[in-house]
């Protein structure tokens, strides 16, 4: 699938956007418009129960809004059936989850190279050997090379949470989606990954989403976004 991606227009563009998990329910997301430019890094902020896992659910096409659209590279994932959003997600999005869901009977090398098994896309995004490519992130984000054929089940969370990252970056997906990474780390830890986050994601040119309930972390990014502000159902269900 081909995709629109050009230094004057946004990676993403939601508008007129309303949410809700049933058609007798109140609305659970409903905004006016939300624009991110290519290859910017933005951190979106919120309590619990102010939105955040709808709008990833939205940007990801795990879920589609009852109403709007959900532009991600010129594409609108609302107007898609499940199956093409499902392809287009493994074929440019890269997510890193607040449990980072690593498969424990893979080694750590075998998670990274999982998104290439699953998109074409980002297989031939590789310059050179798949290995070796998994091997230079996982140096880069400082996982020693003597863990690369271990059990993901062996290593510390710090260690976890960098095998999360290099699987979620192999392939140089043009959106990368974090939801709460550094939640289970102590302040110094978080600070670190977010750097070595924060300078993978510039080398693959690739636009970062970070979600977060932490404020501490926002000096880190481009541009911040309280979700509290952006919601208006959570005015509307007050």
């Amino acid at each position: 699938m081909s995709v629109v991606d050009t230094p004057s227009s946004p990676i993403i563009t939601l508008s007129d956007l309303d949410y809700r998990w049933g058609a007798d329910l109140p609305s659970t997301l409903t905004f006016d418009q939300l624009t991110v430019a290519a290859q910017e890094r933005l951190f979106i902020k919120g309590p619990s129960g102010c939105g955040k896992s709808t709008l990833l659910g939205l940007l990801t096409g795990i879920i589609s809004p009852q109403r709007g659209k959900v532009e991600i590279l010129g594409h609108d994932l609302a107007a898609m059936k499940q199956s093409e959003r499902d392809r287009f997600r493994a074929d440019h999005i890269g997510y890193i989850f607040q449990q980072f869901n690593l498969l424990p009977y893979l080694s750590v090398i075998d998670n990274v190279l999982l998104p290439c098994h699953f998109s074409a896309t980002r297989k031939q995004k590789v310059a050179g050997d798949l290995q070796q490519q998994a091997k230079h992130l996982l140096e880069r984000l400082h996982l020693p090379s003597s863990l690369l054929h271990s059990p993901v089940t062996d290593l510390s969370i710090g260690q976890q949470q960098r095998v999360a990252a290099a699987r979620a970056l192999i392939g140089h997906p043009e959106l990368l989606i974090a939801d709460e990474p550094t939640s289970a780390l102590d302040h110094d830890n978080r600070a670190a990954f977010i750097e070595l986050l924060m300078e993978e994601a510039q080398q693959a040119n690739t636009t970062l989403v970070f979600v977060s309930h932490d404020p501490t972390l926002e000096p880190f990014f481009d541009r911040s976004i309280d979700l509290t502000c952006l919601n208006k159902a959570l005015e509307t269900n007050q």
